[in-house]
């Protein structure tokens, strides 16, 4: 999960940012409105943390602006105005969810989750593609029940596909929601996880279509049966 943060605020940033990526939630994280604004209509982002209380451009404004242009994204109002007025505002505007600051992390992240179930109509947090089941709350992946051990990139990998089963997505989506700014893109990264998710779970376990992208099937392809 890639995650748009928008906070003026230095300490809650920077703990936010970290604490998320310690989740398995990749961050990037801009500091006034008009700035979070244009980041958030211009690249993939799978939702967006909204402060109010920023520069440049109100949050409010921000989030108003955002949904008039389309954007479906989940995004989770974060402020210390407390007033049932601005809450049910925020809400009325087309924020996903309301936080009251100070908040836990782990809170924050599973907020996340729910809002991304809720945008895609999903009620179970768990991910299933044929035997094999991902759990984003306690990062646990299992085939036929047993665990299988993934490291953190291979899980934010394999959770990205998941998500949806049989859509191929190319490399460049695949990076785009993987990375955050800064982060270096060697030039064989991606094709060493898909190398070691499919040698831990199968060959099966991840397809690709030559020229579009790698995906997940549905259900258990008929020939690992």
């Amino acid at each position: 999960m890639r995650a748009l943060l928008v906070e003026d605020d230095p300490l809650i940033g920077e703990a936010v940012r970290v604490g998320l990526a310690r989740l398995g939630i990749t961050v990037d994280w801009v500091r006034d409105g008009e700035l979070g604004l244009q980041c958030a209509s211009s690249e993939p982002f799978d939702a967006v943390v909204l402060d109010l209380g920023l520069p440049r451009q109100d949050g409010m404004q921000v989030l108003r602006e955002l949904r008039k242009k389309g954007h479906l994204f989940p995004i989770l109002i974060i402020t210390a105005r407390d007033a049932l007025a601005d809450r049910v505002a925020g809400l009325d505007a087309g924020a996903d969810d309301y936080i009251l600051k100070p908040f836990e992390l782990d809170e924050l992240a599973a907020r996340l989750r729910s809002s991304i179930r809720s945008r895609c109509g999903r009620a179970d947090p768990v991910l299933r593609s044929g035997t094999l089941a991902l759990h984003p709350d306690t990062k646990v992946v299992t085939q036929n029940g047993a665990v299988v051990n993934l490291s953190a990139r291979e899980f934010a990998l394999l959770e990205l596909l998941m998500r949806r089963p049989g859509v191929p997505l190319s490399r460049a989506q695949l990076e785009e929601r993987l990375l955050g700014w800064g982060e270096e893109v060697t030039s064989n990264a991606l094709e060493v996880n898909i190398h070691n998710l499919r040698r831990k779970l199968g060959l099966a376990s991840i397809l690709n279509i030559r020229g579009v992208g790698y995906f997940v099937p549905r259900d258990t392809p008929p020939w690992s049966r």
